[in-house]
């Protein structure tokens, strides 16, 4: 069954504490009803508000959708309002730093350049335009600010490092970074700035010192992959300016396999081989303040933070406009908030020589399948694969897409192609048997589908969506159930948080006649994912056969609130009709379910599990 997706909504207000508005909540019954995000270069089209409650509540709405322009277009209304109120001005200032529009942001970050509460992004932005004319010194002055977290602290003194350097003076510069006093994760940050300040000033030997340093930071590495694969970007173009290929690409290959995965270090040394010159990261002030904004927003980029991480980077596109890195990142951000056409403008404004170029085709490719539109993800994909038919990665995402469709025949067919491909698998090529393992399933090839997930779990022992996915199968077949159950349970446990695998636990039960069982499990599964329709309609068919018939009446009525697909929809009015009979009954044994939480009907991600990750 296909199982709806909660949408990602990113607060950027909830970054300032509480958010005051003018008494009179009475107006707020007026509030507008925000229009549909527009696409870009689409003129924002919205209604006039009556009132500033009415036209702020209407801001907020579209704000927490995610719908920027149409958010910034209320607040503007609000503001006529009450042309003197401070938070509706930093509600505006941090709408248009979050939408990447810095020029309309700067008037409002004058006006609150003295707030303490939000000058850790006004006095940013005025430091920002001093930058971009120059005007260093004005930039130092703009970076200090009166109340400071360590975050603030680190990117104000690297940026100020950057003043110094810009004004022709590597050695002050320098020592602004040593002098930077901060916990030990200032470290990576500080050393790689001092690296790259040296190696923009010409003291190679210095440079040199600093990004060995960097390098062997691999704490600091782990806790901040991005801005460590930055770092070993910079020192091999470092290496190769020096002369040194062969240890460039050295460099590279030793990152390889401790940032397992990584598809830009596989461009970046690919094209060291065929001595290719990379592109220097920085080489001005205004890049290295852009690297600094850069590395910090993608550190902080974690669940929760990225309107934070969309800031820092918004102001390092400013600084540095149109990075690959960038781009990339900002792509990567809209696509987990839900917001796949921005993904696909941001991942197609990726330059065609860039490293990050075929990640970012290849995620463009699935958000085009996200917004329905299967086919042009498929021309995108095949095009990857022309130019590299070794990308695993592409095959699995070009598999994902024919599952969406529910393409199994042409899903086989490409995972076939990527095992192929494979001359010796390891732990983190395990997605592709087990894709493959879900395609033959669908095509009803037992014998082809079953040694898949075998294989997939000879890769990666334990792995629980593998032992979920082949156990509840073996159950669905009458096939190995004392092995089958086992698989589930210990999948269960690996995974006690997720619902989907707790539902399969509870619907191997329902289908072995054991309802009381399937109940309890089926109880904890709706606990953790009350909005899924398919795990509340099967609490419902437990529920009857246990004979708890108003219970069962009372969750088929939720699951047909969550919005089944029209065919389960069909089946679950039959069932609040007439009960569990012998045509509904029947209908429910056709019923696949949900078998793991990348099972074909979610999203398949397209990227290799990674080896080191915990299961």
């Amino acid at each position: 069954m296909q199982r709806k997706t909660v949408k990602a909504r990113a607060l950027v207000l909830a970054l300032m504490a509480g958010v005051a508005f003018a008494a009179g909540m009475s107006g707020a019954a007026q509030a507008a009803t925000p229009a549909k995000a527009p696409e870009q270069n689409e003129p924002v089209i919205i209604s006039r508000a009556g009132s500033f409650p009415g036209a702020y509540l209407a801001g907020r709405i579209a704000e927490i959708d995610n719908n920027l322009p149409v958010a910034i277009a209320y607040y503007r209304q609000a503001l006529v309002f009450d042309p003197s109120n401070q938070p509706m001005k930093r509600d505006l200032l941090l709408s248009y730093l979050t939408d990447g529009q810095l020029d309309e942001a700067l008037p409002f970050a004058r006006a609150l350049k003295n707030e303490p509460e939000v000058e850790r992004f006004s006095r940013v932005v005025l430091a920002i335009k001093s930058f971009n004319d120059k005007h260093y010194r004005t930039a130092r002055t703009n970076l200090k600010l009166t109340q400071q977290s360590e975050m603030d602290r680190l990117a104000t003194g690297l940026m100020t490092a950057w003043t110094f350097f810009g004004e022709g003076r590597p050695k002050d510069a320098l020592a602004a970074v040593t002098k930077l006093d901060g916990p030990v994760w200032y470290d990576l940050f500080k050393t790689y700035t001092s690296a790259l300040i040296a190696d923009s000033a010409g003291q190679t030997k210095e440079a040199d010192k600093f990004y060995a340093q960097a390098v062997a930071d691999k704490e600091g590495g782990s806790a901040a992959p991005d801005t460590y694969e930055r770092i070993i970007y910079s020192y091999a173009d470092f290496k190769q300016r020096q002369g040194d290929k062969a240890g460039a690409i050295k460099l590279v290959e030793d990152a390889e396999q401790i940032l397992s995965g990584r598809v830009i270090l596989r461009e970046v040394r690919q094209k060291l081989e065929a001595g290719e010159k990379l592109d220097p990261q920085v080489r001005t002030p205004q890049q290295g303040a852009a690297e600094v904004l850069y590395s910090l927003g993608t550190a902080i980029n974690r669940g929760g933070a990225e309107a934070f991480a969309t800031i820092y980077l918004q102001m390092s596109n400013e600084l540095r406009a149109n990075n690959d890195a960038t781009l990339f990142q900002l792509g990567d951000i809209a696509a987990k908030l839900r917001q796949p056409e921005k993904a696909i403008q941001y991942y197609g404004r990726v330059a065609e020589k860039s490293p990050y170029k075929r990640d970012a085709e290849m995620q463009q490719a699935l958000n085009l399948a996200d917004t329905g539109k299967p086919d042009e993800a498929i021309e995108h994909l095949k095009n990857n694969l022309r130019s590299n038919d070794k990308d695993n990665r592409s095959y699995l995402a070009l598999g994902g897409v024919y599952a969406q469709k529910e393409d199994w025949a042409n899903a086989a067919k490409t995972y076939d192609q990527a095992v192929a491909e494979l001359k010796e698998p390891t732990r983190q090529d395990w997605p592709v048997f087990y894709q493959r393992g879900i395609a033959y399933e669908r095509l009803k090839e037992w014998d082809k589908a079953e040694p898949n997930f075998r294989k997939a779990l000879e890769l990666f022992p334990n792995q629980p969506q593998v032992m979920n996915y082949l156990g509840y199968s073996w159950v669905d077949r009458g096939e190995n159930l004392e092995e089958a159950m086992l698989m589930i349970r210990k999948a269960v446990e690996m995974r006690p948080q997720d619902g989907y695998i707790v539902d399969s636990l509870g619907w191997a039960y329902y289908k072995l006649g054991r309802y009381n069982e399937a109940v309890v499990e089926l109880e904890k599964a709706v606990k953790l994912r009350p909005e899924d329709p398919t795990i509340n309609d099967h609490l419902g068919d437990a529920y009857w056969q246990a004979g708890r018939g108003l219970e069962a009446t009372f969750q088929w009525n939720h699951a047909i609130a969550g919005k089944p697909e029209p065919a389960e929809l069909a089946k679950i009015e039959k069932k609040l009709k007439h009960g569990l009979t012998q045509t509904a009954e029947a209908d429910v044994k056709d019923i696949t379910p949900v078998k793991s939480d990348t099972a074909p009907e979610a999203k398949v991600d397209a990227k290799p599990a990674d080896p080191a990750a915990k299961p």
